[in-house]
């Protein structure tokens, strides 16, 4: 386990992630001009927005899932 703290012995997939959240919030404040810290969304309009993220997610992950099936059936044969 790596107890030293730096850039150069982080999880290199947590590293990929990192920039691409930041790349994201910067493309957002140019986008809407606003971010996450914003008060003009009540509790229930935070917990819509995350409802409607999951559900494009899950769509994603069913497309993702057929395709998975239809590869792994063609090696099959």
């Amino acid at each position: 386990m790596r107890t030293e703290f730096s850039s150069s012995n982080l999880d290199p997939n947590v590293e990929i992630v990192r920039l691409k959240l930041k790349q994201r919030a910067e493309l957002g404040m140019l986008k809407y001009g606003v971010d996450t810290t914003r008060e003009d969304i009540d509790l229930i309009g935070w917990l819509q927005h995350l409802q409607d993220e999951l559900m494009d997610a899950s769509v994603y992950v069913q497309r993702l899932m057929i395709e998975a099936s239809k590869l792994q059936h063609s090696q099959l044969r």
